[in-house]
């Protein structure tokens, strides 16, 4: 199974990035580093997150990491990694 980020998701976390980095640039290196071990292992467990508020399809799942909300559809080969967002900004 691969992973797949599609653009909209690429450049939401540059745009969160650079703004924790505003703060605290060891805080955004954090930040990246644990997003992209959770992205990773849902290789193993792609179905470990509930089932998306967005969407009524059971293939999209809400990942939630430090308040931030990543949708990412599971398909049969892959592993789609659609958003990131803040739930207030939905």
């Amino acid at each position: 199974m691969i992973i797949e980020k599609k653009p909209k998701f690429i450049y939401g976390l540059m745009s969160i990035l650079k703004f924790i980095k505003k703060d605290k640039i060891s805080a955004s290196k954090k930040f990246e580093n644990e997003l992209e071990k959770k992205i990773k292992n849902l290789v193993n467990f792609p179905n470990k997150f509930k089932q998306s508020t967005y969407f009524e399809d059971k293939a999209y799942r809400d990942l939630i990491h430090d308040g931030y909300t990543i949708i990412y559809k599971v398909e049969e080969e892959k592993i789609t990694i659609l958003e990131i967002f803040k739930w207030q900004e939905r």
